[in-house]
């Protein structure tokens, strides 16, 4: 792990490396994307999380571009959505994402869900691999793919993804899954890691944040970043955009880890990859 402006940054299992926070834009509107990504960067991030399905590429390139800042000091990640997995609707869609937000590659393109009935995910890898050659883009990765999803791809193709973005909050800690991900060398990246503001409330977090005078969400931030974890908090509020990043002048000890470790009921908030229908 490196620091070198934008937090620290892990190493992928490709060589090159991914700031730990990003800013997350899942349900920013994209005609406000362009502000609150913005708001992100003067906070330091440099890592943007976007996808396809999210409907606000053309806002967050907008705020690349106003931003000022060299395209590789930023670190872009968008999203193969599941109706174009199939190689000939995903070329004109990584094309679109790329326009869209004015950018010739995208340093990591996920396939957004593994959608398993579709039978097209293994397809869609193999044309990731493609673009990575052709230089669109910079590292691979998945999101959502399970163990099976997983062993699929790698056994095929040989190739395997530098990240996995799954849901991950303290009530859903899925250390199985992040223990293969991390047998295979692949990062694991907590997509909603406040568990969608409801680990907000949580009476066993509130008191580790009181205990280091700092706040809930960055007890839980921290917690990801200690675990080894890439993690996207988003917030459209600018005092906590600015302080989800700042989660560098405090340490959760072993008690604190340990109480958190108790919160996981393995609770999805979002829908479960193996039978998700979209």
């Amino acid at each position: 792990m490196t620091d070198h402006g934008g937090g620290p940054r892990l190493d992928m299992n490709d060589g090159l490396v991914i700031p730990q926070i990003g800013y997350g834009v899942f349900k920013v509107e994209d005609d406000v994307a362009e502000h609150y990504v913005l708001d992100a960067l003067e906070a330091g991030y440099r890592h943007i999380d976007t996808a396809a399905i999210y409907q606000n590429e053309r806002g967050v390139g907008a705020a690349l571009k106003a931003s000022g800042l060299p395209r590789e000091e930023i670190f872009v990640t968008t999203k193969l959505w599941n109706t174009d997995q199939a190689p000939d609707a995903a070329w004109p869609a990584l094309h679109k994402s790329l326009d869209l937000m004015g950018l010739e590659y995208v340093d990591l393109y996920l396939i957004h869900w593994p959608s398993p009935w579709r039978g097209n995910f293994l397809a869609a890898w193999e044309t990731l691999i493609e673009m990575r050659e052709k230089g669109l883009v910079k590292s691979i990765g998945v999101s959502n793919f399970e163990e099976e999803h997983l062993t699929e791809i790698i056994s095929a193709t040989g190739v395997t993804p530098a990240v996995n973005q799954i849901e991950l909050h303290p009530y859903l800690q899925q250390e199985s899954l992040s223990e293969i991900d991390a047998r295979h060398g692949i990062l694991t990246e907590a997509w909603s890691p406040l568990g969608q503001g409801q680990a907000l409330e949580d009476a066993v977090l509130s008191s580790i944040a009181l205990k280091h005078n700092v706040s809930t969400a960055q007890v839980i931030i921290r917690w990801h970043v200690q675990s080894g974890r890439i993690v996207i908090p988003k917030s459209v509020t600018k005092t906590r955009i600015q302080s989800n990043f700042d989660v560098f002048g405090f340490e959760l000890d072993q008690d604190d880890l340990a109480a958190i470790k108790t919160l996981n009921t393995d609770s999805r908030i979002g829908p479960d990859p193996r039978t998700a229908d979209f």
